[in-house]
């Protein structure tokens, strides 16, 4: 969660009601913020601007409410009064960018995350962000750059080597990628960081050693229906399709719309003789989507 900063007391003079007033409002709307009552907030927060219009942070941290209500449009609104009001605001660039990435402006959200680091060069998270937008525009190279810099500016950041290693794997680097999460996972015993790692040793057809990182991810994590699902395709792979159908089962419990966990516990079923209940499973991934549940209806379901 982003975090909003609580004026601090001791900055306001004795007998000032005013400023008093507002610190007051101030500290309920972050209260209100870190107890997910955004709409509480933001009333809370409007209060401080209608008693002092040129109050930068309150602008900001209604923005932030507003965002989490998903009204992006109106974040940028606020965050851009609170750059009308402080120029050199780069938290408010930063949360400019990461509200148009919402609304899939992604040139937008990169232009602003660059403002941000403009007048912060050792803003690691606003790095990070503009190469996950980067990374997500498939411009793997620039946003291996841009997570570099961040473990330039900040060598313990276990996310900034999660998503570099995800733009190497993309490029196919699944040795160096490897590294990349090994290092998260020096850092922080991280769920992500041992699934990705186990995709990388897949890729490498090091089975056994993905076999162990997606356990471990699913002992850290057992929330993240992804690894279930990896772990059952390799455990098909292996011909343990009884195991597999448990991993596809629990990716779906965890997850009730995964197309891919009920295309996957079909194929299962189908080399376990269980037609039925194999057709009715790439009939629900068809129906949420899967490319490939067509063909395995025509396949294995219409005779």
């Amino acid at each position: 969660m982003k975090t909003i900063y609580v004026l601090i007391a001791g900055v306001l003079m004795a007998g000032n009601v005013f400023c008093q007033n507002a610190n007051t409002y101030f500290n309920r709307g972050s209260t209100k913020y870190y107890n997910l009552d955004y709409k509480g907030a933001i009333e809370e927060f409007t209060k401080v601007i209608e008693l002092n219009p040129r109050d930068a942070k309150a602008y900001l941290s209604r923005g932030l409410s507003k965002y989490f209500l998903q009204d992006y449009a109106g974040d940028i609104a606020d965050q851009l009064k609170a750059i009308e009001i402080n120029l050199k605001y780069g938290d408010a660039y930063f949360n400019i960018g990461d509200a148009k990435y919402n609304l899939q402006d992604y040139v937008g959200a990169i232009e602003s995350y660059t403002k941000a680091i403009e007048i912060n060069p050792k803003d690691a998270m606003a790095l990070v962000s503009r190469g996950l937008t980067k990374q997500y525009m498939k411009n793997y190279t620039a946003a291996i750059e841009d997570y570099t810099l961040a473990i330039k500016v900040q060598p313990d950041l276990a996310d900034a080597y999660i998503d570099r290693g995800i733009s190497k794997y993309y490029l196919e680097m699944y040795n160096e990628a490897i590294i990349d999460y090994s290092k998260a996972i020096q850092i922080s015993s991280n769920s992500d960081a041992f699934y990705n790692r186990g995709n990388a040793k897949y890729a490498l057809k090091d089975t056994k050693g993905a076999l162990v990182d997606y356990n471990r991810a699913i002992e850290i994590n057992p929330k993240n229906s992804k690894p279930y699902l990896n772990r059952g395709v390799l455990k098909a792979e292996l011909n343990d399709h009884k195991g597999a159908i448990d991993d596809f089962s629990k990716a779906i419990d965890l997850n009730a719309r995964f197309s891919d966990a009920y295309y996957n516990r079909g194929i299962s079923k189908i080399a376990l003789g269980e037609k039925a209940g194999a057709c009715s499973d790439f009939q629900k991934a068809d129906d949420l989507g899967h490319i490939m549940a067509p063909s395995a209806i025509q396949k294995y379901c219409k005779n």
